[in-house]
């Protein structure tokens, strides 16, 4: 889990899944997060049990 609050917009990467690649959030509930990754496609993550890092769109 980030200790930063996501807001839809934000890139992130899942380090548990590297092969997802870069994905943009697109709505955040509570603990549910809708993310679209470049490999994936739109995914509902709860990270409560998963870790999100953000992306700094400038450092990639």
């Amino acid at each position: 889990m980030t200790d930063e609050p996501l807001a839809p917009g934000m890139l992130v990467r899942n380090p548990d899944a590297p092969d997802w690649g870069l994905g943009q959030v697109q709505s955040v509930i509570g603990t549910r997060v809708t993310v679209n990754f470049e490999n994936q496609g739109k995914l509902l993550i709860d990270i409560a049990h998963a870790r999100l890092h953000i992306v700094d769109a400038n450092h990639g």
